[in-house]
Parts: structure tokens; sequence; C-alpha cells
């Protein structure tokens, strides 16, 4: 019997249709959503959806877009990250949505120079007093914005928080939130001409060991940064301390702060081998500090004069009547 034929165009179709079944059974899903989910009873093989969540933060960026968001579902410890795109990482209210480490940074941001990065409701635990603590709860590199609310920052044995560019202008929020018992409260310290612009609102910046907040432009960068309704208190060193470089300059302007009981100066300006340091007060409380403030090697140390001052006064060239 001679077996049937088929004509061309029949075969090439039932190749073209076999071809493409097997093509779809093998492509990968790289699909990302723009909203995912981590719980503390979740696992990271899972695609991260509202009824099959991730178990970290990291399992969960690598399925969610750029510019989408990663929420916690419950509460759970959801590891260490580094960001490197767009982002809103939300733990939560009323919950324990925490990341603790040990000889690591919690959370490095490293994203391009136009990613708007936003942390809020997350606890983060550095272990302070134990052997290895982590390094730094959020260390800023790259990034356009960053903003940080409503978190809770604490036993770091660097820093809080570090803003660190090397390059460009990144601006930082830091509002509602609680830097504590840590070796240094908030740190920024922008190199190679980086710029870092900073607003600090309605936080608690308090008991670190080496002091609340320096802004530091030895680097060979400058900072400008402004500190409104916050406690800078109980600290080892300074509340406030702007210290320049030979090319990095420093201005900070301080509003309605609580600046007390701090091992160092309330406030502090320094040049340190060129460039200019700048802070500004008013309408706040610098009670019972080392000092109240401290100007040194000619930086410029100014005030509204309605600010409360007991306890030690100050030293520097604004003289004894600086907040009188």
């Amino acid at each position: 019997m001679t077996p049937p034929t088929w004509p061309k165009s029949a075969l090439y179709s039932a190749f073209l249709g076999m071809f493409l079944v097997v093509g779809l059974a093998i492509a990968p899903a790289h699909a990302q959503a723009t909203r995912t989910w981590v719980s503390g009873v979740g696992n990271d093989a899972n695609p991260c959806s509202r009824t099959a969540p991730c178990k970290t933060w990291a399992g969960a960026i690598a399925k969610t877009a750029a510019g989408g968001e990663i929420d916690a579902l419950d509460p759970g410890g959801f590891g260490a990250l580094t960001i490197t795109k767009s982002i809103t990482l939300d733990g939560g209210g009323g919950q324990v949505a925490s990341t603790l480490v040990s000889g690591t940074n919690a959370f490095t941001i490293a994203a391009a120079a136009t990613d708007v990065v936003i942390v809020r409701n997350v606890r983060f635990n550095g272990i302070l007093n134990s052997v290895g603590p982590g390094l730094v709860g959020i260390q800023v590199g790259t990034a356009a914005r960053v903003v940080i609310e409503k978190c809770n920052i604490f036993g770091f044995s660097t820093s809080g928080v570090s803003v660190i560019p090397s390059s460009g202008t990144v601006a930082v929020k830091i509002q509602e939130t609680t830097i504590n018992n840590n070796q240094a409260g908030v740190l920024s310290k922008p190199t190679g001409g980086a710029t870092v612009n900073m607003s600090i609102d309605h936080s608690f910046i308090d008991a670190n060991v080496g002091g609340a907040m320096k802004i530091d432009g030895t680097g060979g960068g400058s900072s400008n940064v402004s500190v409104n309704d916050t406690s800078l208190s109980l600290n080892g060193g300074a509340g406030a301390n702007g210290v320049s470089g030979a090319s990095g300059n420093v201005a900070i302007d301080m509003m309605r702060d609580t600046i007390t009981k701090n091992g160092g100066a309330g406030v502090q300006a320094n040049i340190s081998g060129g460039g200019t340091s700048s802070v500004t007060v008013g309408e706040s409380m610098l009670s019972n500090n080392a000092s109240a403030w401290q100007a040194l090697n000619g930086a410029s140390l100014l005030s509204y004069k309605n600010n409360q001052v007991t306890g030690a006064p100050g030293t520097g060239p604004s003289g004894q009547a600086f907040f009188q």
C-alpha cells in the first residue's frame, strides 16, 4: 500500500504548531509583579503573591518589578537586603517586621541615580552587645531619593543610618523614626564631590554611644541637612556635629529640637582642613549637655536667640551670649 501523502502546507502547519506548544512549555516565567508579599511562614520558592508569600525581602525583590512594592503580611524576620532598583518596602503597622543581622549591613541601597527607595514600618536590629554585631542599619550609596519612615533602628556597631554616596546628589528623608543604641545615630559622609540633601523630621536619635548625628565633609563631599521637631539626647558624643573637609562644605539647620544630656556639645560646628561649616539653631532646648555649643576653627554657629539653654553654655567665636 502506498502511504498517504500530505500537502507541504499541511506538514508545515503541523510542525509549526508542535514547535509553538513545546516552546511555550519550556519558556521561562519571568514576569514580575508590581506588588509582592512576605510572611513569617512564607517560602522563597513561592511566587510571592498574597496567597503564596515569600519568606524574605531578598526573595521577594527578585520577583517584584522596579517601582513596585513589597508588603509584610504578618510578623516575621525577613533578612538582610541589597536594593538595586526603585522599590517600596512596608512592614505594615502594628506588627514586628524585623531585619536582624550580624556582621553585615541590614539594608544596603545601591540603586541607580534615578531610583526612589521607600522603607516604612521596619525594625532593624544589629544586636550591638553580641559577638559580631551588625554594621549599619541602612546604608545609602546611590539613589535619587531615599525615604525612611516609621522605622526603628538599633544595635549597630557603625551607625543606624549612613549616607555615603561617591558621586551625584542623593536626597534622604528620615521621618517618625527611632534611631537609638547604635555606635552612631546618623552619619552623612559623601565622597568624591557628591552631595547629600537630608531632612530629619519628628524622630528620636537618642542614646547612641558615639553621638546622635555627624555631618562630615572630610571625604570631599558636601551635605545640607535640616532637623526639626526631633530629639537628639542622651548620646555619648555630640548631639549634632557638622565638620567640613578640605573641599566638603556642611550646613545644618535645626528648629524646635530637644538636645539634652549629651556627653559632648549639644551642637558643634568645626572646620577641618578647609571648606565651610555652618550650623543654625532656633526654638530649641539645649539642656545639661557637656556644653550647649562649640564652634571650632572659625566655623559658623548661629542662633535665632530664642533657644532655651540650661547647664554649661559654650565656647567659640560666637561668644558666651550665643543662645541668650
